[in-house]
């Protein structure tokens, strides 16, 4: 059976995962920190081995590595195979390794042997990376919402989304709520290189013709950060800035928060203790630990506020339109903000292309007589 194997670009490479499998053969720490989404890890060597390997070919060539390479991965290539064949049924699966080298090439003819037409991503995870990263950098219409901690801002673009809206939930694929905060009750968040790959994912199955809406986030969303020049357009696209009352936020914030064990509140007042300066942090912690958290929550968003509302001072002129609200309903807020980002951009500022204004003008209507 001549091998035959067939590599394809990163574009043609992700647009085939509707009809295959998708196979990583990098070690399991590799595909831990960051991977093409959908992909299943079959790793040629485990970490252990890929750093005797790697270490082997540093102090004495390939070819004693390559041999060694033999030797540790030869015992397992029967379940490896087998593993590969019980995902790939129509028997043609995608695979890639780091750079399209050595590990793809290996791991091809394994299951090219066993009845499998492998397909291989020229240039590899690197490669895909190169191909993201240039594609979040392009330019796209984004409408930015924000508005002060505790606004329902993500109940609010999950009520856009189920209008018609786009909608990019930029806390959810970081698993974290952006503030001192935000870790409580979520995931592990993911590394800043998968989060950019997630971030692709979700992006290229919009629309280039409408505008996507994103949450106002500031450049890391806990140990995340984003990709600079996605971050770069989220700085120049148009905001609409819900402001309420702490009053009006406050039943929000408890029934988010305050059902947390008391310590992990604790210290997430202590991670911003240096902002709230310490005799502010001590009135926060004594009223929680009396359980009185509306008056740590009102301490911590003083701080939020005034920093939140000083961001949004810096950020040029037209480029910020301002919601007022008395409500939390999260439908009358859409409704606000939606009609707010509708007359901004048909107010002759050129933040957003032509069809996506129209389209931001429909949702805006679609939302006005569903209230009425």
């Amino acid at each position: 059976m001549a091998l035959n194997i067939t590599g394809l670009d990163p574009e043609e490479f992700l647009a085939r995962r509707a009809e295959m499998p998708l196979v990583d053969v990098r070690s399991p720490s590799e595909y831990a920190y960051g991977h093409i989404p959908g992909a299943v890890n079959i790793p040629l060597f485990d970490d252990s081995q890929r750093a005797e390997v790697g270490t082997l070919f540093k102090k004495e060539g390939s070819t004693p590595a390559v041999i060694r390479g033999i030797e540790l991965s030869a015992p397992y290539m029967p379940a490896k195979l087998r593993q590969a064949l019980s995902l790939a049924p129509e028997r043609e699966l995608l695979l890639y390794c780091w750079r399209g080298g050595m590990r793809s090439e290996a791991m091809a003819w394994l299951f090219h042997t066993g009845g499998i037409k492998p397909m291989l991503l020229t240039g590899g995870y690197k490669a895909y990376r190169n191909h993201i990263l240039t594609s979040l950098a392009a330019r796209r219409d984004y409408v930015i919402l924000g508005g002060l901690t505790g606004s329902g801002k993500t109940g609010i673009l999950n009520h856009l989304g189920n209008a018609g809206a786009q909608v990019t939930d930029l806390e959810r694929l970081a698993s974290h709520r952006g503030s001192a905060f935000g870790a409580l009750g979520q995931p592990p968040q993911p590394s800043s290189e998968h989060f950019a790959n997630m971030l692709y994912e979700d992006l290229s199955g919009k629309r280039d013709v409408e505008a996507i809406w994103l949450e106002d986030e500031s450049r890391n969303i806990g140990t995340v950060f984003m990709p600079d020049s996605f971050f770069e357009q989220m700085q120049k696209a148009p905001v609409v800035a819900l402001m309420m009352s702490i009053e009006t936020r406050m039943p929000r914030l408890l029934e988010e928060y305050a059902s947390f064990p008391l310590e992990q509140i604790v210290a997430s007042v202590m991670r911003i203790s240096k902002r709230l300066g310490g005799d502010r942090t001590r009135e926060a912690i004594e009223a929680l630990q009396k359980g009185d958290f509306s008056t740590a929550i009102r301490i911590t968003l003083e701080y939020y506020d005034k920093s939140y509302r000083y961001g949004l001072s810096r950020r040029p002129e037209g480029q910020v339109v301002y919601v007022e609200t008395d409500t939390d309903d999260v439908a009358v807020n859409a409704s606000k903000v939606a009609a707010a980002a509708a007359e901004m951009v048909s107010g002759g500022h050129s933040f957003l292309s032509d069809e996506a204004s129209t389209r931001l003008k429909t949702l805006s209507d679609r939302l006005t007589c569903a209230g009425r």
